[in-house]
C-alpha cells in the first residue's frame, strides 16, 4: 500500500487544477496574452506542483520510512534524500 492512500482523492483534485491551469497558460499563449501574465500564472503551476510534491514527501516519510524496519528503512531513507535531491535541484 502507497503511503499516500489517505490523500489519494485531494491529491488527485488539486493535480486536475493544475491541469486545468496548464490549459489556460496555453490558451493565453495561443491568444498572445502579455508576457508577465503568462509568466504569473505558471509561476503559480510551479507553486501548485511543489505543494503536490511536499504532500507527497510528507506521506512517504511518515508511512514508507517510518513504518520500514531494519535494511529497508536505511534503503527508504536513501530513496528519499534522493528523490529530495531531484526536487530542490532542478
Amino acid at each position: 500500500m502507497v503511503g499516500y492512500i489517505d490523500d489519494k482523492e485531494d491529491l488527485r483534485r488539486r493535480l486536475a487544477r493544475i491541469e486545468g491551469q496548464v490549459r489556460g497558460v496555453d490558451r493565453m499563449v495561443e491568444e498572445e496574452r502579455y508576457c508577465i501574465d503568462v509568466l504569473t500564472q505558471i509561476g503559480a503551476i510551479q507553486a501548485a506542483l511543489d505543494r503536490v510534491a511536499l504532500a507527497l514527501i510528507d506521506d512517504h516519510t511518515r508511512h514508507c520510512v517510518v513504518e520500514a524496519e531494519g535494511g529497508e528503512r536505511e534503503e527508504k531513507v536513501d530513496e528519499l534524500l534522493a528523490a529530495l535531491g531531484r526536487f530542490v535541484g532542478r
